[in-house]
């Protein structure tokens, strides 16, 4: 009896070890039954720590979690969950391995932010969540993967809107201890430094490893005792500080980043740029270069050949730009070792380098010291041309070398608990596999694989989740607490209403108020009550963006409206977790950018495997995407000069799509209560839609067009 007891022991301390580690790679994050094992262990931490693994795993003790242990099922399924993630881990046969095997070196990756999870907020937007999407997608798909960023302590903020509904934000600390970081330390123990030289000033950094599947991602921080307090807080908030802060931001991600991965004894295959924040790594290889090399042309031919770029921006505001004085300052005592001079130097980020007026532009430097560029949509590779064509003379538009890569989506991340379990039992559970097989998502199209009835069960399903979960967050942001009666909630929407979702930056290209722009022609239809029609907001605006927040106080004031209170809603402090609600949840999702300046989007493919649809703008993906049956367009694929016509037209065809199209399509039912019409359309999209833009399929076009191929 005392062998067998021993025995036990050795496994509950086994499954202990295993279940800590894997609480620290966030490959948890996209598997359903690991959520369940965190959430089990302790509920209340769970919820309280925006589903942090690792603050569970901190809370439970050896001997409770031993002890939880020996219920036999609850075992069993912690074994199941750590089978699988090892298994993953080691799988032998990959996507890469069969079609990247040029790819002998890792992939390095550098980006500004990274949206892997809402328990490590180190994103803001769009930007940072391609970013943990595309990392998730290299890791499924086996590709020897290293990401580059910045860890932020404060994160980016936290959302409150107070009694005028004006947003005001909140920084809060993330504490290393309860996320899943490790620090990487030297070989010979203690922490791993590197530095930077910032105007006069050596700048230190140490580095925090998250383990992402497979994938590694390294995360810079500066704050060090052995810094100045100026540099210890730089690297404290997304996007945060003045331009001395962004300037010395991008020099630690750039410069920085190249140091670290030598220092760790990584060469990549590639250094992939992630928007143009990351370009000053193009300067620290071309330093190392020119002590080698004979000429200035060889140094920056050899630097090219090592680089890529992708372009996320068609809005000329949004690249950055420093001046020469700050440029001077901040890369004297770097750019003195080159034996080039300072005009050289902004020659790089000129589009026209003699133009001594010019400010240094980042997307500059990463165009021309890279091998290829990329938009993210056919149509944004199209703008991108058009606005970088000047750094080409003598080529015509469509002659400027600059492609496009669609953006996608992770789809296993983005997918709910309830749709992973509806898929797996129709699917088999190896469907997040066959993201890049487009023949194997015709099966959508078979209603024994899926009846109408079952899809319009999930789709209640997945609604009335997002509906108690509103309503939980407006009842505990009004009261501080959860009251949980009925008189609380039952004005809040309704399980049964047609439910439109719109959730972004809240940027004022992308025109949140327009559906309200003529608030005679809208309150009618969301006031009928036989075809009763909801709409959820949410969203941020950076804080130095007072039009923005005045947008999101438009939208509040709306939400008093009496004849809309609880039929328009916003979800303060938007995150990841408010977005995979609103995904699942919403039936159509709202897209009203003003054209062409929504480079690709990607919140609105993440509704497909929910059995959402789309409701766009032709502008970004959606112009790729629509095909006539699969969701609904705003208007065609051009665009107004006059901004005013534009807003006006783009509100009529609004209207006009959702009274004459959507509304009428979702209330037809038949005798049982289905719109078997509308379901025929969610099969279209799922058919379309699911495949061709996943993060699978575009980290594969990378690897093809951009990592192996070497020809601009």
């Amino acid at each position: 009896m005392l062998a067998v007891f021993k025995t036990k022991n050795l496994s509950h301390l086994h499954l202990s070890v295993r279940l800590r580690a894997l609480a620290r790679n966030l490959w948890w994050t996209w598997n359903p039954e690991s959520h369940h094992v965190f959430k089990e262990l302790s509920p209340l931490v769970w919820r309280y720590s925006n589903h942090n693994a690792v603050a569970v795993m901190n809370e439970i003790s050896n001997q409770e979690l031993d002890a939880r242990l020996r219920d036999h099922e609850f075992a069993r399924r912690v074994h199941a969950v750590l089978e699988e993630f090892e298994s993953y881990m080691t799988k032998p046969s990959t996507w890469a391995k069969r079609h990247a095997t040029a790819l002998k070196n890792p992939v390095a990756y550098f980006s500004a932010e990274f949206g892997l999870h809402e328990s490590l907020p180190i994103y803001s937007g769009g930007l940072g969540i391609l970013s943990g999407d595309h990392t998730k997608s290299a890791s499924d798909l086996g590709i020897p993967f290293v990401g580059i960023g910045l860890f932020y302590r404060q994160g980016y903020f936290q959302q409150r809107l107070n009694a005028d509904g004006w947003q005001e934000e909140s920084y809060p600390s993330n504490d290393p201890e309860h996320l899943p970081l490790q620090l990487v330390l030297q070989p010979e123990g203690g922490r791993l430094l590197n530095s930077i030289e910032i105007g006069h000033s050596t700048v230190y950094f140490q580095t925090w490893a998250v383990r992402v599947g497979r994938a590694t991602l390294y995360l810079l921080d500066t704050n060090l005792p052995e810094n100045d307090q100026h540099f210890q807080g730089l690297t404290s908030t997304v996007y945060g500080g003045n331009i001395d802060t962004r300037i010395g931001q991008e020099i630690i991600l750039g410069i920085g980043g190249v140091r670290l991965l030598q220092s760790l004894g990584i060469t990549p295959s590639v250094f992939h740029m992630n928007e143009g924040h990351s370009a000053f790594l193009v300067l620290e290889l071309l330093q190392q270069e020119l002590k080698f090399r004979k000429t200035r042309e060889e140094a920056e031919q050899v630097v090219r050949s090592k680089c890529v770029f992708t372009t996320h921006t068609p809005v000329p505001a949004g690249h950055d730009r420093f001046n020469s004085e700050l440029m001077a300052y901040s890369f004297g005592k770097f750019w003195n070792s080159t034996g080039l001079t300072h005009e050289d130097l902004m020659s790089y980020g000129r589009v026209n380098p003699s133009d001594t007026n010019e400010l240094f532009t980042m997307t500059v430097l990463a165009i021309k010291m890279s091998r290829a560029a990329n938009g993210v949509s056919e149509l944004h590779g199209h703008v991108s041309r058009e606005m970088w064509k000047h750094i080409f003379p003598g080529k015509t538009v469509d002659e400027v070398p600059i492609g496009y890569i669609t953006n996608g989506i992770h789809t296993p991340g983005w997918a709910t608990t309830h749709a992973h379990d509806f898929w797996n039992k129709r699917l088999g559970s190896d469907w997040t596999e066959k993201l890049m097989e487009p023949k194997f998502w015709k099966k959508f199209a078979d209603d024994e694989l899926a009846t109408d009835e079952e899809l319009w069960a999930l789709r209640y399903n997945l609604r009335r989740d997002l509906v108690e979960y509103a309503r939980r967050q407006q009842v505990e942001r009004q009261y501080g607490y959860s009251v949980g009666t009925s008189f609380a909630t039952s004005h809040i929407l309704s399980p049964d209403a047609l439910t439109i979702g719109f959730a972004r930056r809240f940027a004022t290209y992308k025109r949140a108020p327009l559906i309200f722009r003529h608030l005679e022609k809208i309150i009618p239809l969301l006031s009928d009550t036989q075809h009763p029609v909801q709409i959820i907001f949410s969203g941020k605006a950076h804080p130095r963006d007072n039009e923005g927040k005045r947008f999101i106080q438009q939208i509040i004031g709306i939400t008093r409206h009496p004849e809309l209170i609880g039929k328009v809603i916003f979800l303060e402090n938007y995150d990841i977790n408010v977005a995979r609600h609103l995904v699942s949840g919403v039936d159509v999702w709202l897209n009203t950018p003003r054209r062409p300046l929504e480079a690709s989007g990607t919140s609105g493919m993440k509704v497909t495997i929910h059995g959402g649809l789309n409701l766009s703008i032709m502008d970004g993906w959606w112009r790729e995407g629509y095909n006539g049956k699969n969701g609904w367009k705003i208007g065609d694929d051009q665009n107004d000069t006059d901004l005013e016509t534009q807003d006006e037209r783009d509100f009529e065809r609004l209207i006009h799509v959702l009274s004459e199209s959507i509304i009428p399509e979702f209330y037809n039912r038949d005798e049982d209560g289905i719109p078997h019409i509308w379901l025929k359309r969610i099969r279209n999209a799922m058919q379309t839609l699911l495949s061709q833009f996943s993060t699978h399929r575009m980290v594969g076009e990378y690897v093809q067009k951009c990592y192996i191929n070497k020809e601009r």
